[in-house]
């Protein structure tokens, strides 16, 4: 059995960087290696982020209640203007607000075929 956070560390995650990193590049003009050392990761995978081939489990350019945590998250450290901690906080906030919105259902479904996500209800206590 899986529990909700392994599936959103195996492709939800991902998604939020993507994105978050489509916004540093697109909106605040950084470049690739800069986005990477903001978020943490290598510029490698901000190339594999923008180009799409990681990072694309779910489709999030169209949520109007997660959209909005993005850019505020993405301003923030384009800015300099946020410590690891309310990094993590507002991360953990865009994740939580994906699972309350049952976002990450199917693909829990599709990791552990035992789920019943009509009856599941777990992401959305």
């Amino acid at each position: 059995m899986l529990a909700p956070c392994e599936v959103a560390v195996k492709c939800v995650l991902p998604v939020v960087r993507a994105t978050i990193a489509k916004e540093l590049m697109m909106k605040h003009k950084l470049k690739q290696v800069e986005t990477a050392k903001l978020l943490g990761v290598s510029q490698p995978a901000i190339s594999l982020y923008f180009r799409e081939r990681r990072g694309k489990a779910i489709d999030l350019e169209n949520e109007s209640d997660i959209t909005p945590l993005i850019e505020d998250l993405a301003a923030s450290l384009a800015n300099g203007n946020l410590s690891p901690k309310d990094f993590i906080s507002a991360f953990c906030d865009i994740c939580a607000t994906i699972r309350e919105k049952g976002l990450m259902c199917k693909l829990h479904k599709a990791f552990d075929p035992t789920i019943d996500i009509e009856k599941c209800g777990v992401c959305r206590l």
